[in-house]
């Protein structure tokens, strides 16, 4: 019997995938449940598994273009199970020590420093401290000698074995995903009234805060204490007293809420991809942490599901872990506002009177003018400053000694 492999229903709005790639190749035999394909729509990666054990026949070649129902290929069920394959209720058994194994390889890649060398060029390197990165090994079992080490010296910023003046050009398909990131950008730029304005946050007290804490706090809640959270906590505070800047546009209405869903901008292999952080105003710290982690995890391993990116009231994007120093941010429709945090860079400061070296940031926000005014936009940026500079307002949102007082 021949069981047909077809693309399933991935999301209402969707209508078509790739194959992105076979797991399982033609003519191999695929147990139960197992998965055989990676497919890609133009919001999320997923995989199909096998509905029963058997024969797999490939159908669609990768890169296809597949509509929802297509056949990318069958399984022959009354194939003869291959010798040496155990039975189903055994493959499990089989297949468990798998990641296991392949965590030396794929989670531990071999340090620049157990590279082998020979004693001229492993003094030279310790003597011009020579990154290991710059070097291309061309001695036995990959052993760095002398010349391998000259060579990178007299071509330093040129990438090892790469071709001198060339000329070539690569085109590559575009991903749906890809696809999908380009079209949601030119649509924000020309159906929106979107404007920037800045301001930028003295990081100081977030930074000590941290460094006194973040041990004790890892150690109780079993994540770090990043910047993330404490931006997400103020941004819910300031969106709350602020409620156009969390707002979106309908048609003819102004849909208001009364949650905070915080998307993360999150650069993954195959494009730009945001996952929601439900109810972020109801999270602690450290649950705010945990799915940050979480929610980066699965989008660096493709993992992601349509649901998960689904929605969002608010954005934030962190271009500073790339190093940016400032930029403006584009609107993620149907969304009003997006902030952009950026690197944190010491510069001087007068204070008092006094010129203080302060760690400050930048901080942009791109907005929708339809929705939002100037002074709700420059309002919210100054209370997001203000809860960010005195970390205790993160408490409840007020100045504790002045709610002591009720002023």
């Amino acid at each position: 019997m021949s069981l047909e492999i077809k693309v399933p229903t991935v999301g209402e709005s969707i209508s078509e995938v790739t194959l992105v790639k076979w797991i399982k190749h033609d003519g191999d035999w695929v147990e139960r449940d197992e998965i055989i394909a990676e497919l890609e729509s133009e919001k999320a990666t997923f995989e199909i598994n096998a509905e029963q054990a058997g024969a797999l026949k490939v159908i669609a070649n990768e890169g296809d273009t597949l509509k929802i129902g297509d056949i990318a290929g069958s399984i022959d069920t009354e194939a003869k199970r291959p010798e040496g394959i155990p039975v189903a209720k055994e493959a499990p058994k089989a297949a468990a020590p798998a990641p296991n194994s392949q965590q030396p390889t794929t989670e531990k890649p071999t340090p620049a420093t157990d590279i082998k060398a020979t004693p001229v060029a492993a003094a030279i390197i310790a003597d011009k401290k020579i990154d290991l990165k710059t070097v291309t090994p061309t001695g036995s079992n990959g052993k760095i000698v002398k010349q391998d080490v000259l060579e990178a010296i007299s071509k330093p910023g040129r990438k090892p074995g790469a071709e001198l003046f060339t000329r070539n050009e690569r085109p590559e398909k575009m991903s749906n995903l890809r696809k999908t990131v380009s079209r949601r950008l030119v649509e924000a730029k020309n159906t929106t009234a979107m404007l920037t304005t800045f301001n930028e946050v003295d990081m100081s007290a977030i930074m000590e805060l941290r460094a006194k804490n973040k041990d004790k706090f890892k150690e109780i809640h079993g994540v770090n204490l990043g910047f993330m959270s404490f931006f997400t906590k103020a941004c819910c505070y300031a969106l709350q007293e602020w409620p156009a800047v969390n707002a979106m546009i309908d048609g003819e209405k102004i849909i208001y809420h009364d949650y905070c869903d915080i998307s993360i901008a999150v650069s993954a292999p195959k494009g730009l991809v945001v996952p929601v952080i439900r109810n972020a105003e109801s999270l602690s710290m450290a649950e705010i942490e945990k799915t940050v982690v979480q929610l980066a995890g699965k989008a660096r391993d493709n993992k992601l599901t349509i649901e998960e990116m689904s929605g969002g009231t608010f954005t934030i994007t962190n271009g500073g872990v790339f190093g940016s120093l400032m930029s403006t941010p584009i609107i993620n429709i149907p969304q009003s506002a997006i902030l952009g945090m950026h690197k944190i860079q010491e510069r001087p400061m007068a204070i008092n009177g006094q010129v203080v070296i302060k760690p400050m940031m930048y901080l942009a926000l791109s907005y929708d003018h339809r929705i939002i005014d100037g002074r709700e936009s420059v309002s919210f940026l100054v209370r997001l400053k203000e809860l960010l500079e005195n970390p205790a307002l993160l408490l409840f949102g007020k100045d504790p000694l002045k709610t002591l007082l009720e002023l």
